[in-house]
């Protein structure tokens, strides 16, 4: 399996964030880690070597990447309205930064597959709303999809509404809804067992999400584990094993 990594500049920041490409060909693949992880999580935590044979096959190409968390969303010392603010920072990253990358390095045949973990499944959710032209099908695994619930605190305005899928979800009309509707599908897996209902309440809010989007009438899947199914890698590892062939 072929491997290689860049570090991207961050729109507006000073710093760069690494992006590891597992793999050569097949369906562009955006991986997100869990909260406040690197593009290096699905390797040392057993993802790649779950889904390696569709690496190996040339299905798949995995696009791994750094989070921003720990200055974004999981900086609880400053107000949500804040965290929304920096996380667009992230956001403008994923858009102007990674997705370019990829579609360059692909060839820009395919359309990119978003899917994440924990905190990084609310960023693969969320990107393929924003970009749906490119990045339609989203696979997210245990999370709860509402920011303001994350140690939320202080005043939220328009920057936590436009970051938050189950407020600006809820709340789409027009042209621009039935634009979605026409492009999106969520795939969202969630398990019983430890840490899904608490502290995470991933379980719960992966249901209440999945409710919206259906009433909405975007084009979803929702997937609930048994009892045994903790918020944890091993598990992670199972349900994109198990999910991410369908589609490649």
């Amino acid at each position: 399996m072929e491997t290689s990594s860049v570090r991207l500049p961050v729109p507006g920041h000073v710093e760069t964030l690494e992006v590891v490409r597992h793999g050569t060909w097949g369906r562009p693949v955006l991986l997100f880690p869990s909260e406040s992880g690197s593009a290096r999580d699905a390797e040392h935590n057993g993802m790649l070597d779950a889904v390696s044979w569709l690496v190996d096959a040339g299905r798949v190409s995995l696009f791994c990447v750094d989070s921003l968390d720990s200055w974004t969303w999981s900086a609880n010392d400053i107000p949500t309205e804040d965290r929304a603010r920096r996380a667009g920072t992230y956001s403008a990253w994923l858009s102007e930064a990674v997705l370019p990358f990829v579609l360059e390095h692909t060839g820009g045949g395919q359309e990119i597959i978003t899917a994440g973990v924990s905190l990084g499944a609310y960023h693969a959710v969320h990107l393929s709303l924003q970009r749906a032209d490119v990045a339609p099908l989203a696979i997210g695994m245990s999370c709860n999809y509402d920011p303001t619930t994350w140690n939320g605190w202080g005043e939220v305005g328009d920057a936590t509404y436009y970051a938050n899928p189950t407020a600006y979800v809820a709340n789409m009309e027009g042209d621009h809804l039935e634009w979605v509707r026409s492009r999106v599908s969520v795939l969202l897996v969630v398990g019983q067992g430890p840490f899904e209902e608490s502290p995470t309440r991933s379980l719960q809010a992966t249901r209440e999400f999945a409710d919206i989007l259906s009433r909405k009438g975007i084009r979803n899947e929702l997937d609930v584990w048994g009892h045994d199914s903790a918020h944890d890698w091993p598990w992670w590892q199972r349900q994109l094993a198990h999910h991410l062939p369908r589609f490649v």
